[in-house]
């Protein structure tokens, strides 16, 4: 009688698409791509920018690290996904902030929002934003306190609410205030650029996030088709560095391409509502945080069906009939 052959499958977690490139080598072009915007927010803010990095950055390291050790899990630093975690958490945040809250932002990043949920491919929402949120909602002070020995008056963003009016080249640059790594549109771009060259992100969800942006407050920000006013938006704020760095995240970001267009839509409308009706100045945070939890839903409409299926097909086959 002959052997019975037994088939073995692995199964894995999302996402599933199938590449050479690994999660450490595409981490790694994302954290080159950083460096622009990360040297920039150093020589801009001083020497208290590299320690806030350096601290957030160790911080999810070594809570992830310390995570999978308790729970006798696989170690899985050297994918470098915490190193990038803690790169753009720090990006995100003031240069005066207390030293221990960027450390407390990088756990909650980290042990809450990735590794509670099964670790990279499992998460919700990005990590990153997950813990600027965390930092916002607890500390909303030390947060919004953008005011430095180089920087004391508000952000551009915050003059622009006001009305009062801003220097765009001194924006496209990054001579101004806020977070860290939010300042230079061009230091962003190059980062951006690299990024796309190198295949790791594609132009749809920033483009349809930034089209739907301009479109939006063109509309509903009470001044028409207004450059200067749009350039100093984009400049402004983090819509730059989370339309090409945090709403692109393989993880969060929807898969089908129909659904990354709703997406970066919906990205662009809801950060035009914080914008200009909401009490803030900025909303890129929030917008893709609710972005990132609409995902499912999104992928539910946008799936493809399978070869030789029509929609009332799969509809009957849902129910049972």
């Amino acid at each position: 009688m002959a052997e019975e052959t037994k088939t073995i499958y692995k199964v894995s977690s999302n996402p599933h698409v199938r590449s050479k490139a690994t999660t450490g080598s595409i981490m790694l072009m994302v954290i080159i791509a950083l460096m622009p915007a990360t040297g920039f927010g150093i020589y801009n803010f001083g020497y208290r920018a590299a320690i806030i990095i350096g601290i957030t950055v160790a911080s999810c390291v070594l809570s992830e690290f310390l995570f999978n050790l308790i729970l006798k899990k696989k170690q899985t630093v050297a994918d470098l996904s915490a190193v990038v975690t803690g790169l753009l958490l720090a990006l995100n945040m003031p240069v005066n902030i207390p030293l221990w809250m960027p450390a407390l932002g990088g756990v909650f990043a980290i042990v809450v929002v990735k590794m509670l949920f099964g670790g990279i491919g499992q998460n919700f929402m990005n990590p990153a934003l997950g813990g600027r949120a965390f930092l916002v909602i607890s500390f909303p002070a030390a947060m919004t306190n953008f005011a430095t020995d180089v920087y004391t008056g508000a952000t551009p963003l915050a003059l622009l609410k006001t009305g009062e009016k801003v220097n765009i080249s001194d924006m496209i640059i990054g001579k101004t205030s806020g977070t860290i790594g939010e300042t230079s549109l061009i230091a962003i771009v190059i980062g951006a650029c690299f990024l796309i060259l190198m295949g790791v992100i594609d132009l749809i969800i920033p483009g349809c996030y930034i089209l739907s942006f301009v479109i939006f407050i063109s509309i509903f920000a009470g001044r028409g088709f207004d450059p200067a006013f749009i350039a100093a938006h984009l400049a402004g704020g983090g819509i730059m560095l989370g339309a090409f760095f945090m709403a692109t995240d393989y993880v969060t970001r929807p898969i089908t391409k129909w659904g990354q267009v709703i997406f970066g839509v919906f990205l662009g409308v809801m950060t035009g509502v914080f914008r200009i009706f909401g009490p803030s100045a900025e909303g890129v945070s929030f917008a893709i945080i609710i972005g990132n939890l609409l995902v499912p839903l999104i992928e539910k409409f946008t799936r493809p069906l399978p070869f030789g299926y029509r929609r009332a097909d799969a509809k009957k086959s849902k129910g049972g009939k």
